[in-house]
């Protein structure tokens, strides 16, 4: 089979991740797959076997045209058996894509519980019928777009994004070393977040909540990503008197290593299509204290703490109490939610899934 991947880039997030382990996977059962990233970034990249072509979109009218018709020539030269989109820019262009070049079956992901307004919404509801699949990751999420009104209900499928558990495991030598790096003794806490430092990972929360926390012992935490709002939450951790527990990392290429090191990982989100960092950290085996947003629930299960969304309060109950836990419960904890991992949301299930919505009729 061959199959295109289109994305609107390649930058460092879980959507990114989720697609390249896809692509990897179905080359490794000997398909021959291209991955399309519609702007030119390159924070995560795919094994040698998969071809990725950037187009060079952007905000100018005329690059943005230039990049749409590369990628309608690019299908032409590849004469895929399946194009799979993710997220709106890409669902949306390939879906017009079908009247100028031909598309066997076209697969339409979405990664979220929101992905835009109410004219995002209308754009997918009027052009429905021009993808073959629509899906998205969680259950949540699917019935979420449904209540939006921008599929009908029962059209939107769910498959959930497959974890490496190999790639995503706890290592004590990674947990001496990275403790060591970060200057973390044995003594000390470490509270780990992931993700894009953007309004919907809402790390105001979670500095609100950690300014709760100040007196409760020695901890740190430390925040891994960047993004827009990097100054912005840098400044409120100086306002909250948090410069000495809270570190900012920067984007990072290790975080199998980071989750090993850390006590508790974190996640403040506003809204979620999945938490995929929530499941990767599960099979590292770490304690999760996460917002109940999108699709997180189903992914944490009764393996960690779930709290409101918005809720510094409830969020700085729940570290204290995750941090307090006895070490044998916590690891018992962590071994239940990784088994939970293995069992529900395997990278090796999730390819069998796509294999077998690539190929009905």
């Amino acid at each position: 089979m061959r199959i295109i991947q289109v994305i609107i880039g390649l930058g460092v997030g879980g959507a990114e991740r989720v697609v390249v382990s896809l692509a990897d996977g179905m080359a490794d059962r000997g398909h021959e797959v291209r991955i399309i990233s519609l702007m030119d970034q390159a924070g995560t990249l795919p094994s040698h076997n998969v071809e990725v072509v950037h187009l060079g979109l952007s905000r100018n009218p005329l690059r943005a045209v230039s990049a749409i018709w590369k990628l309608a020539g690019e299908i032409r030269r590849f004469r895929p058996d399946v194009v799979h989109s993710h997220m709106k820019h890409s669902n949306l262009v390939t879906r017009l894509l079908r009247f100028v070049v031909p598309i066997p079956r076209l697969v339409n992901t979405v990664h979220s519980t929101h992905e835009g307004g109410k004219a995002w919404m209308a754009a997918y509801r009027v052009s429905d019928g021009l993808a073959d699949a629509v899906t998205n990751v969680s259950r949540e999420a699917s019935a979420a777009y449904e209540v939006a009104g921008a599929v009908p209900n029962g059209r939107m499928l769910t498959i959930h994004n497959g974890i490496d558990v190999g790639v995503n495991s706890f290592s004590f030598d990674r947990r001496v070393a990275m403790r060591q790096k970060l200057d973390i003794d044995d003594e000390e806490k470490l509270v780990l977040a992931v993700g894009r430092l953007t309004p919907p990972k809402d790390y105001p929360n979670l500095v609100s909540a950690l300014q709760r926390l100040r007196r409760g012992g020695r901890w740190t935490a430390v925040i891994a990503g960047d993004g827009p709002m990097r100054q912005k939450l840098e400044l409120l951790v100086q306002e909250c008197g948090l410069a000495d527990h809270v570190r900012f990392l920067g984007v990072r290429n290790d975080i199998p290593a980071l989750m090993s090191a850390a006590d508790v990982f974190v996640l403040s989100s506003a809204w979620e299509g999945f938490g995929m960092v929530v499941a990767e950290a599960m099979a590292c085996e770490r304690l999760v204290v996460a917002t109940d947003c999108g699709g997180v629930r189903e992914v944490l299960g009764d393996c960690g703490f779930l709290v409101p969304p918005g809720s510094p309060d409830a969020l700085a109950a729940a570290l204290v109490d995750a941090l307090a836990l006895a070490p044998e419960k916590a690891a018992a904890l962590g071994l239940k939610a990784r088994e939970r991992v293995i069992e529900m949301f395997s990278l090796e299930a999730a390819i069998e899934s796509w294999q077998a919505l690539y190929s009905a009729k």
